[in-house]
């Protein structure tokens, strides 16, 4: 009876292993698919603006050529008319018929509007991409300057590290990373991340290029960016949403049930405020 009590015992625990093996298999295949879907994604947009860019520019060069051709006829024509008359040579009287040539030709209009059409449209697709090339690199700290005023904004909450090529893992907030290879050539590490007991690899993984995942506890992503790499050595930083999901329930609902004072009394001046979360400081 004992043994038959132990062996099934070896066969529930032998379950449990493989299910939770497979539930790490799942989510790592998961967040290797929706990082393969948002890599593809950027790299069709960059290639669709080329392509718009490249094919304005075509445009543009051939306009150009046919403006240029117009203005050689135009300057030949007053060449001609500019050429001395020699002695004793009969010229024709001039009528009013030769003035038609200083009416403007409509051709060179229509093209010079095109020309502005063309330009108005490479302007502002140039502002587009310089927007959202802004709006992307003040997301992303490059020193620790610029780290602490994007911890100022009161947004996000920061945690610089420095990693060396090591075996184990480093906590550093609410992840645990692990330098694997540092290329000071190329500009780029391997890491491995521990995200809520899963293990995630990272390869080729490029300075100031925001490595993000999704913690359980929140809706917003957590970003890992590297921003220093020298010799089996990185520096950066790890930043995630400064309020769970879990807070944000907890005060609307505390916010719904509070009620005003009726009786005029004051607040507690002498109440102690909520401890802050510890700033950072420059390194030494």
């Amino acid at each position: 009876m004992a043994e038959l009590l132990s062996l099934a015992g070896s066969v529930a625990r032998f379950r449990a292993a493989v299910a939770a093996l497979g539930v790490a298999l799942v989510g790592a295949g998961g967040y290797a698919y929706h990082e393969h879907n948002v890599s593809q994604q950027l790299t069709e947009q960059n290639n669709a603006v080329t392509s718009a860019l490249n094919a304005n520019r075509d445009q543009v060069t051939a306009l150009n050529s046919r403006l240029d051709a117009l203005n050689a006829e135009r300057a030949a024509e007053q060449a001609e008319k500019a050429k001395p008359v020699h002695a004793g040579a009969y010229r024709t009287p001039l009528t009013a018929a030769a003035t038609r040539h200083r009416i403007e030709d409509p051709r060179w209009k229509k093209m010079q509007g095109q020309i502005d059409d063309q330009g108005k449209q490479i302007d502002a697709t140039r502002q587009d991409l310089s927007s959202a090339r802004t709006e992307l690199q003040g997301s992303i700290a490059t020193t620790h300057e610029e780290l602490v005023l994007l911890e100022k904004k009161g947004e996000r909450s920061y945690y610089e590290f420095d990693l060396d090529k090591s075996g184990q893992f480093t906590r550093e907030g609410p992840v645990g990373v692990k330098l694997h290879k540092a290329s000071t050539k190329h500009e780029y590490a391997d890491l491995e991340m521990l995200v809520d007991d899963f293990k995630v690899s990272k390869k080729h993984v490029n300075i100031y290029e925001p490595v993000t995942f999704y913690a359980a506890d929140s809706k917003m992503p957590v970003e890992l960016v590297i921003n220093t790499i020298s010799k089996n050595h990185v520096h950066g930083y790890v930043s995630e949403p400064k309020y769970k999901a879990g807070d944000l329930e907890t005060v609307a609902s505390t916010a719904n049930s509070a009620t005003p004072a009726t009786n005029g009394a004051q607040p507690d001046s002498s109440a102690k405020p909520s401890p802050a979360r510890q700033r950072l400081e420059p390194p030494k």
